[in-house]
């Protein structure tokens, strides 16, 4: 199918919804145009400090196309087609890009305009399905990781805490003392298919986004198309009238009317059990046994780090990776992993990072009250070049954690405990 052209449609026809730290995304509200239609733009950011006038090398595959391409190939193949967007590749301009940064620039969060803009270098970009607009309102949860590690693979020093404590509980004590905003949620709980603990994983999102006048990402709502604030009172009425349904309107009830509404929702859905699978199956030896396996499997060879020396995997790659993890992986003895596996565990690994930094968005069917559909999207391809980073952040978090002497116990509801597992030496 040939690619549609930006050009086709003007600058102005498109509404910023929101970003993130590495795209951002606009919504169609132009004349009707069937590929562009129930559409979003997803465009790539450059940071200010990287030139935005040198040309890219149109010879060499953008991450864009990468990206449709593994959500075809790969995801498909772990995530039913129902709960995936669909994802286009868009051919760009750069001259309708820098109409496009001066008309829409000023509607991005000011903290974001200092730190990146649109890279109008592109030459491709991605249309997805618009789960924001055409509905009256939207909400998008990010929920995280959803496990807790076995003890195989982890050493005396953190078995203990790693396995009592959440990884994004302890990375959230880590961000608050470097200054960031802190929240009590915890994805355990979302995760745990108990109504309560779900009830209360929200609450502890609503209450994250209230007090943070929305910047906290973990949870964002959209009215009408747009992001929406706490105190954007036009936005606040519509979420009251939505899930209030005429009762009390103060802050507090419209907290329990949406933790209730949405903990149905959730528990009534798949998704969370499937993202936890393969969260954890993925991740099965913790970036510790990985880093383990790693270097004792390049012993002999340079090894500057976790991934360092490992060239990133091609699509047919990951094409044979999801058989072997459809069959083989299944039976193999992970608490002794071969190092003849090391390239599958390190693919592995990144396609758990996927799935731990997506995101779902929830939206109510039409006609259908009370009912919902998840999607879930944000599901980019991980580089191996991050390996060493995540295991210094991992190394990081464990020991501030350690040092606070914080003690915070999160209960994984579907973990079960391994024994006799073989740990590799150190």
């Amino acid at each position: 199918m040939t690619p549609a052209l930006i050009t086709e449609t003007k600058p102005e026809d498109w509404t910023y919804v929101s970003e993130g730290g590495a795209t951002i995304v606009f919504s169609y509200r132009g004349p009707h145009n069937v590929q562009f239609s129930g559409h979003v733009l997803r465009l790539r950011k450059v940071p200010h400090g990287e030139s935005n006038c040198t040309p890219l090398d149109t010879n060499t595959e953008q991450p864009d196309d990468t990206m449709v391409a593994f959500q075809a190939n790969i995801i498909s193949k772990l995530v039913p087609s129902e709960f995936l967007p669909s994802l286009v590749i868009v051919l760009l301009d750069e001259v309708w890009l820098r109409s496009l940064v001066v008309l829409r620039d000023g509607d991005r969060p000011g903290e974001r305009r200092q730190t990146d803009q649109i890279d109008v270098r592109r030459n491709m970009g991605v249309l997805a399905t618009d789960l924001i607009g055409g509905t009256p309102i939207a909400m998008e949860i990010k929920p995280k990781w959803g496990f807790l590690p076995t003890e195989c693979h982890l050493s005396p020093e953190t078995v203990a805490l790693k396995t009592t404590t959440c990884r994004f509980c302890m990375h959230t004590s880590f961000r608050l003392e470097q200054g960031n905003i802190g929240t009590t949620y915890c994805p355990l709980d979302l995760f745990s298919r108990d109504e309560m603990r779900v009830r209360k994983a929200l609450g502890a999102l609503w209450t994250g986004w209230y007090e943070s006048h929305g910047s906290l990402n973990n949870l964002r709502f959209f009215v009408e198309g747009r992001l929406a604030k706490p105190d954007d009172d036009h936005s606040v009425q519509l979420l009251q009238r939505f899930f209030a349904a005429g009762g009390s309107t103060d802050v507090q009830n419209l907290r329990e009317s949406f933790t209730s509404t949405l903990a149905q929702a959730l528990l009534d859905s798949p998704v969370l059990p499937l993202l936890s699978t393969l969260q954890r199956t993925l991740d099965i030896l913790d970036v510790e046994g990985l880093s383990k396996l790693y270097t004792q499997t390049l012993s002999g060879s340079l090894c500057d780090g976790l991934g360092s020396s490992v060239p990133d995997p091609s699509m047919e790659e990951w094409e044979d990776f999801v058989e072997v993890y459809q069959s083989d992986h299944h039976f193999w003895d992970h608490t002794v992993p071969s190092p003849g596996h090391l390239r599958y565990y390190l693919m592995a690994y990144l396609l758990s990072a996927t799935f731990k930094d997506c995101s779902i968005i929830i939206r109510p069917k039409p006609a259908q009250v009370g009912s919902f559909d998840a999607t879930i999207i944000d599901m980019d391809i991980k580089s191996m070049d991050r390996l060493g980073k995540w295991e210094k952040l991992d190394r990081k978090i464990v020991e501030h954690y350690k040092s606070s002497g914080s003690q915070r116990r999160c209960i994984d509801s579907q973990r079960v405990g391994q024994s006799g597992c073989a740990q590799l030496s150190k």
